[in-house]
């Protein structure tokens, strides 16, 4: 961790800060110059403006406003500033038209971008960073802060790139979807009551989002739990059942959604001659029935609601995740040992899924595979703060907004998820019917006498 008891480690903050920084180069790389002033999602931004955000985001933060220092062009700081995922109803504020005309060209972009980082890189190199008292430098809040911002829309920039056709995108070497894979036997797990550790607090980890605590626990009655994600060859029986096309599986608001949008598969398929194939990064496969299905909230709730089933609170997914019968909290579903890649699919470790179950290193104390990669994962939750919720001073608008009643706490970690976010009490959060998310689900139901 770049913090010890008394200083930061400011190479290992450098060390992250270049790693974010290179893995975002590699996915702007892989963008086309015909593709740059797109929407691939068609309300967020252009291309265009999260190659600036990024590096804006963290000069602005830890520069500008928490080191007092002078800015580098306002112009470009603003347009840059800030950019979120607006309900599925709104416009994007900003016009449309030729986008071309209303950003500046790519040169410009990557001149910015690299004075930032220089100025950014400095700071972490040698400004005071961790100041007893100061609400945005305290135990170096501001510096953890843009990392993870940037670490977080690494994945977020992932969802887009899908969205591109294939030839927008520059195939990297040696890509090659693992397809191969049984569909796994599904199994109930049961998991017996116990508490679940949800929150945290700050002292206890060199950064954590303002949602993330205080340090919180629940109470959880004993319940059993599916050992695998949802497959897709599981879903495919919901859509072939034609449960895009029966009201009865979804509440209204996402039932109009269905019918107005015109879904009736999730948005990771496609169909060619009657044949199902996955919309992978970079290529077209028939579907793969093993892989975890990815799909939005409101679809996941509807196959549960067509099974007889239920999603899992966040608290059933902590306790199936981190607990054991011991009683004790674990750091990772399969105990003290580090990540690595023989315990999921997380940390850019692949662009697409992989087969369901194919990493039992990853198991929890109970048995239940893939709760850490491999695809986010639903829950029932409403994303909402937990008792004694405080905004960072280095980004209070992070959590706040979202505590809205609309969005849903995800668990555990994707493909395109980070090691420095696969703790216990990290939470993802998007609203229902957004379908673009690398999240997949699995069932809960009463546990067995």
């Amino acid at each position: 961790m770049p913090v010890t008891a008394d200083a930061l480690d400011r190479q290992a903050l450098l060390d992250c800060y270049d790693r974010n920084r290179a893995r975002s180069r590699q996915l702007f790389d892989l963008v086309s110059d015909e593709a740059y002033y797109t929407r691939p999602i068609a309300l967020r931004n252009p291309i265009v403006f999260y190659e600036g955000h990024l590096p804006a985001f963290s000069f602005s933060t830890l520069v500008k406003k928490a080191l007092g220092r002078p800015g580098i062009d306002p112009r470009l700081e603003d347009l840059f500033a800030r950019g979120i995922d607006p309900h599925e109803a709104a416009a994007n504020p900003r016009a449309r038209g030729n986008e071309a005309d209303l950003w500046p060209s790519r040169d410009e972009v990557r001149q910015f971008t690299d004075e930032a980082d220089r100025q950014v890189r400095e700071a972490l190199a040698r400004a005071d960073l961790d100041r007893p008292g100061d609400p945005m430098l305290h135990r170096g809040e501001a510096a953890f802060s843009i990392l993870e911002h940037e670490a977080t829309h690494l994945e977020t920039l992932l969802y887009m790139w899908h969205r591109l056709p294939l030839d927008e995108k520059r195939r990297p070497d040696g890509y090659t979807p693992r397809t191969d894979g049984r569909v796994p036997g599904q199994a109930w797990v049961d998991v017996p009551a116990g508490r679940a550790a949800l929150g945290v607090d700050r002292a206890d980890l060199p950064f954590a989002w303002d949602n993330e605590m205080p340090a919180y626990a629940e109470d959880v009655p004993a319940f059993a739990i599916t050992r695998h994600d949802v497959t897709t060859a599981e879903f495919l029986d919901f859509v072939e059942a034609g449960g895009y096309t029966n009201p009865r599986w979804w509440l209204p608001a996402d039932w109009n959604w269905i019918r107005d949008e015109g879904v009736r598969h999730p948005v990771f398929w496609e169909q060619d001659d009657s044949r199902w194939r996955w919309r992978g990064m970079f290529d077209r496969v028939p579907l793969p029935e093993s892989w975890p299905v990815w799909v939005s909230h409101a679809e996941a709730s509807a196959f549960a609601r067509w099974k007889g089933l239920r999603l899992p609170t966040e608290a059933e997914f902590q306790r199936a995740a981190y607990g054991s019968p011991a009683g004790e909290a674990r750091p990772y579903p399969w105990g003290a040992e580090p990540l690595d890649a023989s315990r999921g699919v997380f940390d850019f470790n692949a662009w697409d899924p992989e087969p369901a179950g194919s990493h039992p290193a990853g198991c929890s104390a109970w048995g239940i595979q893939d709760l850490v990669g491999n695809g986010w994962e639903w829950t029932a939750s409403e994303f909402a703060p937990f008792p004694g919720f405080r905004p960072l001073a280095s980004y209070p608008e992070y959590s706040a907004e979202f505590f809205d009643g609309e969005h849903y706490v995800m668990k555990g970690a994707s493909p395109g998820t980070v090691r420095e976010l696969v703790r216990p009490s990290f939470r993802n959060w998007f609203r229902s019917r957004y379908p673009y998310m690398y999240a997949t689900f699995r069932c809960v139901k009463a546990a067995r006498r």
